[in-house]
């Protein structure tokens, strides 16, 4: 009999007991304004914020209304202008180059390795060409942070980190969004903590917290904040600073507390879960698998290989053959975006010209969300449904 997966690839875990309870907390009293509080009272933001830098080591955290803004407001907080050029993965999500656009500021793209990190060689002949790298950890895959850095340091390179795939994350022991200027993370729903929307902005610059807390509109309130810079700081850039209004709310933070005390064991859930199907997947006939370096410390929210110099068509046969056992696999290779796979030459408002050795990547990367609601099972189950169906395709097509 033909095995088939009868989950779903988009249902997540749900909101934790303590995270219900806190939410209804907050909707019985009807403060969900994070200024809005009695007095003595901290917030559930302030609190979240105080929390969410501790997790990572910064001293400085702001909660806002997605990554997205949190990205934006990181690239106004670190001065940049309309018409600037920003540095940026050709391998991310619209919301990336978007955010870069959002400010009128023009991505320029770097290339992406086969282990779907920024490739630091195309980075290196770029850097004399903006003062601002956006670096997105894409689909949770941290490139050689030393060597960037250093390189990015030497070249007087600003770095903001999009963390939204890397919550929990580290290279060398150093946490995800803790080697730049700032980090940005997502609590989207499908990412590591889930707020349905919502983000953060971790800094050890003063005055670009600072810059960022008044573009989240603080209306002057900074004082309630208890991750933020000493109320000095604020003195001049309270006001020549907009107010770009991105704040996150009470509700959101009382949902997250709780998930945030329980990352770390949520993390080792999900890399479980990627090394079960790492492990069905290698050595497939055909198929690719992304090593990952003894220095990452992953977190396998996503698992992605490579169907390299393999036809459109027979890609597609994979996938349809894949989806018709109940597996839902994503392709970044198709000629136009579907669904969340757009790339660098998809997005118009962005000029580009063509990358040959990255298209090559690009055109081969299939992509699959490792939902907790999976069990090690499905896992198990799942790998062999990939298994068989890309090895059938290969084994047909060998020699074609």
């Amino acid at each position: 009999m033909t095995e088939k997966f009868t989950g779903s690839f988009t249902q997540q875990d749900p909101i934790p007991e303590a995270g219900i309870d806190a939410a209804l907390a907050v909707l019985r009293h009807g403060r969900l304004h994070r200024y809005n509080t009695t007095p003595g009272e901290l917030s559930e933001t302030a609190l979240l914020e105080q929390e969410f830098a501790a997790y990572v080591g910064a001293p400085y955290c702001l909660a806002v209304a997605s990554g997205g803004y949190a990205m934006a407001t990181a690239l106004r907080a670190v001065g940049v202008k309309p018409g600037e050029n920003v540095l940026t993965n050709a391998f991310t999500l619209a919301p990336v180059p978007g955010s870069i656009a959002s400010v009128g500021a023009v991505p320029v793209f770097v290339g992406v390795t086969e282990g779907l990190t920024i490739d630091l060689d195309d980075l290196e002949g770029k850097l004399d060409q903006a003062r601002i790298l956006m670096l997105s950890h894409m689909r949770g895959h941290l490139c050689d942070m030393d060597r960037l850095m250093a390189m990015c340091d030497a070249a007087g390179v600003t770095v903001i980190e999009d963390c939204a795939h890397t919550m929990g994350a580290a290279w060398n022991g150093v946490p995800s969004g803790r080697s730049g200027a700032v980090g940005c993370y997502s609590t989207q729903t499908y990412k590591h903590v889930n707020s349905g929307e919502g983000g953060f902005l971790v800094s050890d610059d003063a005055e670009i917290m600072a810059r960022a807390i008044m573009l989240s509109g603080s209306y002057m309130l900074f004082e309630s904040h208890l991750a933020a810079p000493p109320i000095e700081v604020f003195a001049d850039i309270k006001y020549d600073t907009p107010n770009i209004s991105g704040r996150m709310d009470n509700l959101r933070a009382a949902i997250l507390r709780p998930q945030l005390a329980d990352l770390a064991t949520q993390c080792a859930r999900w890399n479980e879960r990627y090394f079960a199907l790492e492990k069905g997947l290698r050595d497939t006939p055909g198929l690719a698998i992304v090593e990952r370096p003894e220095q990452e410390t992953i977190v396998g929210s996503s698992i992605q290989f490579l169907l390299l110099d393999w036809s459109a068509d027979n890609v597609n046969d994979v996938l349809a053959r894949c989806a018709a056992r109940g597996v839902d696999l994503k392709w970044f290779g198709a000629p136009e975006p579907v669904a969340f796979t757009s790339r660098y030459d998809s997005w118009r408002f962005a000029p580009s010209t063509p990358m040959e050795a990255s298209d090559r990547v690009l055109a081969s990367i299939v992509d699959m969300r490792v939902p907790l609601t999976f069990s090690l099972e499905d896992c198990a189950l799942i790998a062999r449904i990939i298994r068989a169906e890309v090895s059938a395709v290969y084994q047909a097509n060998a020699g074609a």
